[in-house]
């Protein structure tokens, strides 16, 4: 006998099927994406539990933001959760933009018709925001926080110290101990996870950190191109360039070629993330990749459970990262 519509719910029927609960709701949801003896065994399942109430897990969208313009990093995530919430049968809204970094959007989430959830990528606004955000509960997910996010919030990042720490022991292991850090912001957490690696790695060897090797700044091209022209111009420069991310990396290519200095005989060059422009410059460059659709896809999967109501053993999920040699870096040379 069929239990009463709205009882059941769709790990109910996903539990008798064997299936996922996506899979289960994109059969609700009518998905042409599904396999026909999959669906027909869902469809059998619906008929004889009941009909699950779906409001909370297949109505409503998902709303993520992402104030920043959509190129290399942040398009590779937009893009995996868009496919992600696509698999799952849900519909995004997307506000992104650095135009977007202005508007005030969190406080109005909650009372937005036609939302379920919402998934912040580098959210710029304050951590209080988000607490009070989670005290209301809405259910949301913080993609690579740019703060320390309080513990009670969801959120998923990469292994910056350790991803850091391995390049800098590249760089260690070819002799390389003068090395120049084209930093990201001060205040983001995975600069100062990065930076904190990149120390670590040199204490090992005994190293102290060298406060006048250290740009922060904004990681553009521009920036990069503008920190390395300062670190090479030094007396006794730098042997080699660790960037916060590619772009940066490639602005000191840029900044070294500028200065008849050959990359990497003269100084090694090292980004972080392994997007396409890492292999794209000549020489190639060596950098540390990080898990950017991976990253996508977990945060979805967070964000799921929470809008199915189901308790997290991990908040705060990091992703491993994987160091990736390539010809932008060499044993240091010694001068005479």
């Amino acid at each position: 006998m069929a239990s009463q519509a709205g009882r059941v719910t769709v790990r109910d029927i996903a539990a008798a099927t064997g299936v996922s609960i996506a899979t289960v709701s994109r059969v609700l949801n009518e998905h042409a994406n599904v396999a026909p003896h999959t669906r027909d065994l869902v469809q059998r399942a619906v008929a004889q539990l009941g009909t699950p109430n779906v409001r909370s897990t297949a109505q409503g969208a998902v709303y993520v933001r992402c104030p920043y313009l959509l190129t290399d990093y942040f398009g590779l995530i937009v893009s995996s959760i868009a496919e992600t919430l696509e698999l799952h049968g849900r519909q995004l809204v997307l506000d992104a933009g650095e135009a977007a970094q202005q508007a005030t959007v969190l406080p109005t989430l909650p009372a937005r018709p036609g939302i379920a959830g919402a998934l912040l990528i580098l959210p710029p606004e304050p951590d209080d925001d988000l607490e009070t955000l989670r005290t209301q509960g809405f259910p949301f997910v913080v993609v690579d926080p740019r703060t320390a996010t309080p513990r009670d919030v969801a959120a998923v990042s990469a292994t910056h110290f350790a991803g850091a720490r391995n390049v800098a022991r590249h760089l260690v292991e070819l002799g390389h101990r003068r090395i120049g850090v084209l930093a990201g912001p001060h205040n983001w957490l995975a600069a100062q996870a990065r930076l904190a690696g990149h120390s670590s790695a040199l204490a090992e060897v005994g190293v102290l950190p060298t406060p006048e090797l250290v740009r922060p700044g904004e990681p553009t091209t521009r920036f990069g191109y503008r920190a390395a022209g300062e670190l090479l111009d030094l007396p006794d420069r730098p042997t080699a360039l660790v960037g916060f991310n590619d772009k940066t990396a490639v602005g000191a290519l840029a900044a070294a070629a500028e200065r008849g200095l050959r990359v990497p005989a003269d100084l090694s060059v090292a980004g972080f993330d392994d997007i396409d422009l890492a292999q794209a410059t000549s020489p190639r460059l060596t950098t540390v990749r990080q898990p950017l659709q991976e990253m996508g896809r977990m945060a979805v999967g967070l964000l799921v459970r929470l809008l199915e109501r189901q308790r997290l053993e991990a908040l705060h999920v990091e992703l491993s990262t994987e160091l990736v040699v390539r010809e932008s870096t060499g044993p240091v040379r010694v001068r005479v």
